[in-house]
């Protein structure tokens, strides 16, 4: 202790480091020796050492106006996710977590002002809630750089060009995902039901959910009816999960509702929900090859082994020539003499031979094919945006084009999805401007029956605003026709009467029945709405318009049966209404009444109209003319069916009913394998039929070979889209469910973008097959002009240069002028391309011959004679035989635009890049022979020589004219070849 004490009253005369250092060691010693000291003097006795507790945690109330302060996200998130009904209660049930939430579970967020500044405090409360328990996105996965394009490139010579092209369609895939992805949500904001985005959803809205809609986010369910999901896409158990107020009212986002509906209030948003959490890991592999890729990759194999034999065969013939002193230079002087050139001088001449072998194999190689179909692909998609189809998977561009069938729902494609109430029947009198005539008590059966017995909504913003109907088109025009025809008040029917129960309509059923109470009185009422024939089978009595309710007897069922039949008909779609009021038995709970579905009275039936779309007609006659069959899949009844279906031209006018075009769905279903593959290509229209109708419709035709395509809307579509070669959903009408099982979406849900799609999927694979034309065109010539002239001279007539020049106007500005060719109405005048049909036909072969041929005659001709016929030098010559080259493609690929058609400047005024690119070439190629005579290896020519060469090139014009009056078989030749490309 004593030591501790004089190192720290160390004297101050010793230097400032020594002192510091004493210091410090006198504070280490008297630390140890007093420390131990104080602790054994505190322990001495019986007491206990009194340490004075401190608090485990600590409380910072930063923000005292914080809100939601009675939960919080992490409570919330771990609720729907561990599915604890305990956690649930204890928390207070669904009721107190809407509270914690300021959310009312009828009017939703926000409190119902009917003032101007709603929209700015809705606002005001998103931002609020966005705040606190973020917002309803996703962090998407890092999007590759271009670095990372260009490194693949890098690995495959052969598409090093590619890597701008990827750069550009990486951009466009990301254009087309955001605008798929932004899905509108129906929910209840202050008292109103609206349509907002997904990515605007936030903790605590009310969000209505129907057949068909994906959930959006994690939440509770508060209040639903026979509502059911699918959580395949999360848990991957295909089994259907009932979810209900009180034994699992948790739904998590990325769920699909299969049946039912409901109001679910939110919980947890963008990445705290359980989508979220697999987004964060989950990347879309976008490496996929189109069948049309796979040829073509079959396709330059073939062309590249053949190059590199003809390479291989010129470098050992020009060493041959050379190491045997049959070669000489410029002077005329044997190039190799044994014993006097020198190892340098060998070098050079083998470094020389090399070069020329490895030029022919770069030029056999066909680079352009890879970009050809990048950039048709490419410029297709961007078109066919502007054309109402997005696309989604880049294969169904040209498997479109191939298509031999395409399956078409009626309502939405075919028609404009806009239902009107056009008639009424009351017993059996049409009721057309007799409305006031009706006795109110039947009235107010009617009007009870559609307020209760309905998934849409009647909304008026002021007495002064119209009427905002929402729901299917179906619902809608039913509640419009209620409020204006029938003066209906939605909200004060609806007051007074208590849902019971809920039968919710589905595609099987075909109806949709509800059980309330009444308020006012306390009875019991059933009632029933759906396809006319479905509901007058549930009924034994009717009433007219004085209010009498009759019996049902077998000559009225008759009578209403004609009637169904003659709105059908007239394309109308029939729909009824019946009504019971339910008698309690003694045996029968008050509480728990039932549902009945027999003995009802019929109210009334009520025709829909739903009109074509204008053009369809047109664009199913288009089609049919390309020699492509279309098949109307309808629910609606037989009547309607072959209604619409005359209308838009898929039926014939007079057909014949035994010929089996028009067939049920249940027929269809029960027909043997054989009988079905039999009849199916009769078929034009299939009516009252089942999702699982379609996709029966859709296998058989496919065992036939047909290449099929298949528009869809709805969830229970997704098998049949799934199955189809070319699944087309709807932009508008369409699930998201729906959209995600389809390669094509139709944005505008109309089957005259459907044939455009048609149109430009030909286009692809006709443009594909233009460039194919030119390439091997030029390929052939020149490795018949570079072998022949080897094996006969030692020489090759085309320096490296040259030649990859050449190379550069077949595959690169090629395609570019080729491969983004608009597609023409002579296109939709062909057969379908089917499955198997080779990519080179023989009306190409023979193309391709004629041309080809003709450029090898003059360019052997200018090799071997050239120099005797203008009187010129040999390198004069060989520059005649550039020149002559190259334009022969310039003219060449004016006749690949048109494969049959002579006439091959049609509408070549509307191509500006065609044209463009053809101007450029020229420029470049008078650039290279004038000014670039060092580094082309070319020598400058006069005005005669230039017309010359620009004569001989444009024969290659009135030699396809003439090659093309020339028939071929449609069988195809080259059998070897042909096996090989495909």
């Amino acid at each position: 202790m004593a030591i501790g004490h004089l190192l720290l009253t160390a004297s101050k005369s010793i230097g400032l480091p020594k002192l510091r250092w004493r210091r410090g060691l006198g504070i280490v010693i008297y630390t140890m020796k007093w420390l131990p000291e104080q602790i054994a003097g505190t322990l001495q006795g019986d007491e206990k050492p009194r340490i004075k507790p401190s608090a485990s945690y600590t409380i910072l109330n930063l923000d005292p106006q914080q809100p939601f302060s009675g939960i919080d996200q992490k409570s919330l998130t771990k609720l729907v996710k561990e599915k604890d009904v305990g956690r649930l209660f204890r928390l207070g049930g669904v009721e107190d977590i809407a509270s914690s939430l300021d959310t009312d579970p009828e009017s939703g967020i926000g409190k119902v002002t009917n003032s101007d500044d709603d929209n700015k405090h809705d606002d005001d409360e998103v931002a609020r809630r966005q705040h606190a328990f973020g917002a309803n996105t996703y962090t998407k996965p890092r999007c590759r750089s271009l670095f990372s394009f260009v490194w693949e490139a890098f690995k495959d010579p052969t598409i090093l060009i590619l890597f701008f092209c990827a750069a550009l369609q990486s951009r466009q895939f990301d254009k087309l995902s955001k605008e798929s992805s932004d899905v509108k949500v129906d929910v209840v904001r202050r008292g109103c039901r609206k349509f907002i985005s997904i990515f605007d959803v936030v903790v605590g809205d009310v969000i209505w959910l129907n057949i068909g809609d994906q959930v959006p986010a994690d939440g509770l369910l508060v209040e639903g009816h026979s509502l059911q999901v699918d959580e395949s896409s999360m848990t991957g158990e295909s089994d259907h999960v009932e979810i209900d107020s009180t034994h699992n009212p948790f739904l998590i986002s990325g769920a699909k509702v299969v049946d039912g509906y409901g109001r679910m209030i939110v919980t947890a948003v963008g990445m705290n929900t359980s989508w979220g959490e697999l987004m964060s890991s989950a990347s879309r592999d976008s490496a996929e090859q189109t069948p049309l890729q796979v040829r073509l990759n079959t396709l330059t194999s073939a062309i590249g082994k053949l190059g590199m034999a003809v390479a291989s065969l010129v470098l050992v013939v020009l060493f041959v020539r050379y190491f045997t002193g049959n070669t000489q230079d410029d002077n005329g002087n044997t190039e190799f003499v044994r014993g006097s050139t020198t190892t340098s001088e060998i070098l050079e001449a083998v470094v020389n031979i090399v070069a020329a072998a490895v030029t022919i194999v770069v030029v056999a190689i066909p680079e352009g094919l890879p970009l050809a179909v990048t950039l048709t692909l490419a410029y297709s998609m961007k078109k066919m945006m502007a054309d109402q189809a997005m696309v989604r998977k880049l294969s169904a561009c040209e498997t479109m084009g191939s298509a031999t069938t395409i399956c078409t729902d009626k309502t939405g494609t075919l028609t404009l999805n806009e239902m009107k109430v056009t008639k009424f029947y009351l017993g059996h009198e049409p009721m057309a401007g007799k409305i006031a005539s009706i006795t109110t008590s039947v009235a107010e059966l009617i009007k009870e029956g559609i307020a209760n017995n309905t998934t849409g909504g009647v909304q008026r913003p002021s007495l002064q605003a119209d009427y905002v109907f929402s729901g299917s088109p179906t619902e809608k025009a039913l509640l419009s026709w209620a409020v204006m025809e029938l003066s209906m008040d939605m909200q004060e029917i609806k007051q007074n009467s208590t849902l019971l129960h809920v039968d919710p309509f589905n595609s099987k059923k075909k109806r949709s029945g509800v059980l309330v109470r009444s308020n006012i009185d306390g009875t019991d009422h059933a009632y029933w709405k759906g396809a006319a024939e479905m509901i007058l089978s549930m009924c034994s009595h009717y009433y007219i318009a004085s209010g009498e309710g009759r019996d049902l007897d077998n000559e009225a069922r008759k009578t209403f049966e004609q009637i169904i039949q003659s709105m059908a008909a007239g394309s109308l779609r029939c729909i009824a209404f019946a009504h019971k009021k339910i008698e309690h038995n003694a045996q029968e709970s008050d509480d728990q009444p039932e549902l009945r579905d027999e003995g009802l009275t019929l109210l009334g039936m009520v025709g829909l109209k739903d009109p074509p779309r204008p053009g369809v007609k047109k664009a199913v006659e288009s089609c049919q003319n390309a020699g492509v069959n279309i098949k109307m899949i309808t629910g609606d009844n037989i009547f309607t069916a072959k209604a619409i279906a005359t209308e838009c031209g898929i039926l014939r006018m007079g057909f014949d009913d035994q010929d089996g075009a028009v067939i049920l769905g249940s027929e269809f279903r029960s027909h043997t394998p054989q009988q079905r593959l039999e009849k199916v290509d009769k078929i034009c229209v299939m009516a009252r039929s089942s999702p699982m109708d379609k996709l029966l419709m859709v296998e058989c035709l496919k065992q036939k070979g047909h290449v099929v395509a298949v528009t869809g809307d709805g969830t229970n579509d997704a098998p049949a889209l799934k199955e189809a070669d070319i699944g087309l959903s709807m932009g508008i009408q369409g699930t998201e469910v729906a959209k995600e099982s389809s390669d094509i979406v139709i944005l505008d849900d109309n089957f005259s973008s459907v044939e455009r799609v048609l149109c430009w999927g030909r286009g692809v694979y006709n443009n594909i097959q233009k460039f194919i034309q030119f390439q091997l065109t030029v390929n052939i010539a020149a490795l018949v002009i570079n072998f022949v002239a080897a094996v006969s001279s030692g020489d090759v007539p085309l320096t490296a240069v040259q030649l990859l020049w050449l190379n550069l106007i077949m595959d690169t500005l090629g395609a570019l002028a080729l491969a983004t060719e608009k597609p023409t109405k002579e296109l939709m005048d062909k057969k379908p391309v089917g499955r198997t049909e080779p990519l080179i036909t023989n009306i190409m072969w023979r193309n391709i011959a004629a041309q080809a041929a003709y450029q090898v005659t003059v360019l052997l001709t200018l090799q071997f004679k050239g120099e005797s016929m203008f009187s010129v030098d040999t390198a004069v010559k060989d520059t005649l035989l550039f020149n002559t080259f190259v334009l022969c493609q310039v003219f060449n690929e004016f006749n690949a635009r048109k494969l049959e058609k002579k006439n091959v400047f049609k509408g070549i005024h509307r191509n500006k890049l065609f044209l463009a690119i053809i101007g450029i070439t020229i420029v470049l190629q008078v650039v290279m022979v004038e000014f670039l005579k060092r580094f082309a290896g070319t020598e400058r020519l006069n005005w005669e020589q230039w017309g010359v060469c620009l004569g001989l090139a444009s024969a290659s014009w009135p030699i396809g004219w003439i090659v093309k009056c020339i028939p071929v078989p449609e069988r195809q030749n080259f059998s070897y070849l042909q096996s090989i490309i495909r």
